[in-house]
């Protein structure tokens, strides 16, 4: 039994070497845009514009301004209430030796009439740095590990309205999950606000990811119901799916445990004032969880 449980602790510890190397590999390139030239460009939709890559570590201060500014722009409606804090923590991520970026320029001479140079009272996040060609967006991804997988985290996919609703989002996104494959991930994962309506579809429905076991909504639905973010993955392997993609059974698993059972009647009968409301919640949401239970039971049959 000994000799078992030392064999099992070596090779935890092997796979999180392993682990740790692929990261570390991963995190000491300087350049991840040399291995895809095909995607250093996009011309399409009347926009042209080339990426480059960046270090948080290394960035000018015209680069740190533009995206305090871009970030400013985007997310401050979206966070709401939130974002006085949020743009502290924002600020201490972008210049981590840690962040990787990918920064979308424009060449000044290859902007067409739809797209015309920013009045001098826009150029506060427009890009303007110091050289011809502007900044009009940036990505920021990490290599990280979660619940023991490799994966590429995107911390930000930020665009200016000039290079949005055509394309681009998609496509450097298609391009953080080849370097994802490129450095042996497991998948890509991100946090969304729930507000942001827009960004939600983008990577719901129109790029396939899924929610992820690790958010806030899938570990604790009641938790999950006060936060304002969803965590979103999508997986490349059947270990990483097993662990970052959530599954019908376990969303039933979790609405149909007796805790949350009991916490919801409690909740739900608190937002009602009236007597016979409070009586006919009671009698008919246990009801329901009853029905999710049996689904639940029938499932786990099925399976064998």
């Amino acid at each position: 039994m000994l000799i078992t449980d030392n064999n099992v602790f070596l090779q935890v510890l092997e796979k999180k070497k392993a682990i740790d190397e692929i990261i570390k590999k991963a995190s000491s390139v300087k350049d991840h845009l040399l291995s895809f030239p095909p995607f250093c460009r996009y011309e399409r939709n009347g926009l042209s514009v080339y990426l480059e890559s960046g270090i948080g570590d290394q960035l000018a201060s015209p680069i740190k301004k533009y995206i305090q500014n871009l970030l400013k722009v985007n997310m401050e409606g979206p966070y709401g209430s939130e974002w006085q804090l949020e743009e502290k923590v924002k600020r201490r991520e972008m210049v981590s030796p840690e962040a990787q970026y990918i920064f979308v320029r424009q060449s000044t001479n290859a902007m067409s009439d739809e797209n015309p140079p920013a009045k001098s009272e826009e150029r506060l996040y427009t890009g303007q740095t110091g050289d011809q060609n502007h900044l009009v967006g940036f990505v920021h991804y990490r290599f990280i590990v979660e619940e023991d997988i490799p994966v590429v985290y995107v911390y930000e996919l930020q665009l200016e309205a000039c290079a949005q609703s055509k394309g681009l989002g998609k496509f450097l996104m298609q391009l953080i999950e080849l370097i994802a494959h490129k450095n042996r991930m497991g998948a890509v994962m991100l946090t969304v606000q729930k507000s942001n309506v827009l960004a939600m579809n983008f990577y719901m429905t129109k790029l396939r990811y899924t929610i992820s076991t690790i958010s806030p909504s899938r570990v604790d639905p009641l938790i999950g119901a006060e936060k304002s973010y969803e965590i979103l993955c999508k997986t490349f392997d059947s270990e990483a799916k097993a662990k970052l993609e959530v599954c019908s059974t376990l969303i039933i698993d979790s609405i149909s445990s007796p805790k949350f059972l009991e916490s919801s009647i409690s909740l739900i009968s608190f937002k009602f004032t009236s007597t016979y409301t409070n009586f006919l919640v009671q009698q008919y949401v246990p009801m329901i969880f009853l029905y999710l239970y049996i689904v639940k039971f029938t499932v786990k049959k099925l399976k064998f």
